[in-house]
């Protein structure tokens, strides 16, 4: 791996620094448009008339989707071109917002989410990598990790943003809904739909990219090649020590902490007041995405204290989640746990930019999209099982004891981190 230069964004060139502006714009839009409705959504299900095996059946259909076209649309992004192929990602959203606001049906809502996933695939490996790769075209040999942590703050600023506004749209303007027969919390999903219009307009006029040469058959070729680019990705993996570990290090870190951010309100809801529990777990979600962008604008400054050894940054970023795990699950106050349920946020957030740093270092261009695939490909089947097993030592035991035992997942991390570390340290002599 070629040493990298110290980055500073005053010493870029204009260029390079409009880049990180209008992704990082970007990033916040779509986000944005997302954080309305993760606010509301199971009170919005809730509100249909869905009970919790409905909603959960929801979220599988999502997760099932997501999964099944994850890598066919990272090989699209890789032949037609990243801009294309996330200006579909948004249309499906807009389909899927619309579907959602049109009915009460749990076929309809089912049809919805599996809109999501579809979306959600086109997304994964699409602009990520145009970033990159634009970004490395304009600062060559620039680390790209402070530039990505950039990217990553708007991200989670966006979604938190996007929170806050989804909890407050029902309660200031959900008597205008109900007054035109909807529900309260479809006023969030409208606004949604209209800043997801706004990014696909940004992305039109603001993303620039060489356009590719039209294959109509990419789109077959992409599911038919499906077999061949599990297997080049994978024999990509396995060939590239490297990545074996990161991946592997990925999805135990998913099993550890998916089902913490799945399963906190359920945990935290109990220890407040029945009268302003949903309106406080409303703002403590608004309050874990700004910890997570927190963290994320943290990461270079950690990574520096470990002298930019990213595999080393994301050893220590590990074994303290593993920590604040444990700690997490032993609190009974709601003080106790805001206090802790922080620290663990901006600990997520600092762990995303080194991972990614040393994954963009292993790969060519004509990879990168497919290879983020297999990682988010990688990270949902680690979060999957991880929420299956935690479920069910919740379910037989408690959630402190699921959450303790995931802290284990989360050990083995760091252990595979640090075996990682040794390896880039070899490599670069």
């Amino acid at each position: 791996m070629a040493t990298e230069i110290e980055f500073s964004f005053k010493a870029l060139t204009d260029g390079a620094r409009r880049h990180i502006r209008v992704f990082q714009v970007h990033q916040f839009l779509d986000r944005f448009a997302m954080g309305l409705t993760v606010a509301v959504v199971a009170l919005a299900l809730t509100d249909r008339g869905m009970d919790l095996f409905q909603i959960s059946l929801l979220f599988g259909v999502y997760s099932l989707t997501t999964m099944a076209m994850e890598l066919p649309f990272g090989g699209l992004a890789d032949n037609i071109g990243r801009k294309p192929v996330f200006l579909a990602a948004t249309v499906a959203s807009l389909v899927s917002l619309t579907l959602f606001l049109s009915s009460s049906d749990f076929a309809v809502l089912a049809l919805s989410f599996a809109f999501i996933g579809f979306g959600r695939a086109l997304r994964s490996g699409t602009l990520d990598a145009w970033f990159v790769e634009t970004f490395k075209a304009a600062a060559p040999d620039v680390d790209v990790q402070p530039a990505l942590a950039k990217a990553q703050w708007a991200n989670a600023m966006g979604l938190a943003c996007g929170a806050i506004s989804g909890g407050l749209l029902p309660d200031a303007f959900g008597s205008l809904g109900l007054r035109h027969g909807i529900s309260i919390y479809d006023v969030s999903y409208a606004a949604s739909f209209a800043v997801m219009v706004g990014v696909l307009i940004f992305t039109m006029v603001a993303i620039a990219e060489d356009p590719r040469p039209l294959n109509p058959g990419a789109l077959r070729l992409s599911f038919a090649n499906v077999p061949s680019v599990i297997a080049e990705a994978g024999l990509l993996a396995l060939k590239h020590p490297t990545l074996s570990l990161l991946l592997a290090a990925l999805a135990l870190f998913l099993m550890a902490t998916n089902p913490v951010e799945v399963i906190w309100p359920t945990y935290a809801k109990p220890m407040l007041d029945e009268g302003y529990a949903n309106t406080f777990i409303g703002a403590l979600t608004a309050i874990y995405f700004f910890a997570i962008a927190l963290g994320a604008s943290l990461s270079p400054h950690i990574s520096r204290f470990f002298r930019r050894r990213h595999a080393v940054t994301l050893a220590g970023v590990f074994a303290c989640l593993a920590a604040l795990q444990v700690a997490l699950a032993m609190q009974g106050g709601i003080a106790g746990f805001v206090g802790v349920f922080v620290l663990y946020s901006i600990a997520l957030g600092a762990s995303e930019t080194p991972a990614s740093s040393i994954l963009h270092a292993c790969v060519e261009d004509r990879q990168r999209s497919t290879m983020l695939s297999l990682r988010s490909l990688m990270q949902q089947l680690g979060g999957a099982a991880g929420l299956i097993m935690a479920g069910a030592l919740a379910e037989l035991y408690s959630t402190p004891m699921a959450w303790s035992v995931g802290a284990v997942f989360l050990l083995a991390a760091m252990a595979l981190s640090l075996v990682l570390a040794k390896r880039l340290a070899a490599e670069n002599g």
